[in-house]
């Protein structure tokens, strides 16, 4: 929404754009209320990143007036947690919208832009827990941060961690998903001074507790320099991800 003002802005003082289209922007602060479905699309201005719209439990039908609407504000849209058959009937309205399966999240059909200096990097510690990093790592792209990623390093075989040490610190922020015990964010922190955001999975047999075992886990990990988000939460991680690298940026 930033950018959006900001070019109406500069049409607006180039006189090609009316005072009355400019006050229609406007309209949308502090939200745009469509009765049953609020968007804040204010919050890009006052939290500096724009409303993220959890997509599980909505219907095809909030689905589409979100949509419409992010369309026509000009503002990118970014929903997580979407299944692909709801992805289809999206996308038959909506042809500008594409599908990111592993993450479950659907964006604008156009590359995000890069705003802040900083990398961030996405850890997973075994396949399975691709999903969760996934998430992470759409979810930060299209934040506006550079992101790189490495999957199954987990501490099954410790080489694998190990022959990435030398490059940890050249991170602004590390993003480690790990089910089972949750070890890998502990054993990442021994290694870096780079801040640690972690995300446990529900990965794991029955004591696992459908992530609870490795979200403890993690809690109580013995290396300093470790936050932990809720179980599966990849965009939670992004989101706080992106705020340390933008002030890290500045």
């Amino acid at each position: 929404m930033t950018e959006t003002i900001a070019k109406k802005i500069a049409l607006l003082k180039a006189g090609q754009l009316s005072e009355e289209d400019f006050l229609e922007t406007l309209k949308n602060f502090p939200y745009e209320n469509m009765g049953n479905i609020k968007l804040d699309f204010h919050r890009q201005i006052r939290r500096g990143l724009p409303e993220v719209i959890y997509g599980s439990g909505k219907s095809i039908e909030q689905l589409e007036k979100i949509a419409q609407k992010f369309t026509e504000v000009g503002e990118d849209i970014l929903i997580t947690r979407i299944d692909p058959g709801k992805f289809e009937q999206l996308e038959s309205s909506f042809p500008n919208l594409i599908y990111h399966p592993q993450a479950r999240i659907v964006t604008f059909d156009r590359e995000p832009q890069v705003k802040f200096k900083g990398t961030i990097l996405v850890l997973s510690a075994g396949s399975s827990d691709e999903y969760a990093a996934e998430e992470a790592y759409v979810s930060a792209r299209y934040l506006g941060n550079n992101v790189e990623k490495e999957y199954d390093v987990g501490i099954a075989c410790l080489s694998r961690i190990l022959d990435l040490q030398h490059k940890l610190n050249d991170y602004s922020v590390l993003i480690v998903t790990a089910g089972m015990e949750g070890a890998l964010p502990s054993v990442v922190a021994g290694l870096t001074a780079t801040p640690i955001i972690a995300v446990p999975t529900a990965v794991g047999y029955g004591a696992n507790f459908g992530g609870l075992s490795a979200l403890l886990a993690m809690l109580n990990a013995c290396s300093g320099g470790v936050s932990v988000v809720n179980i599966d939460n990849g965009f939670g991680a992004a989101f706080q991800a992106t705020l340390i690298n933008r002030k890290i940026s500045r």
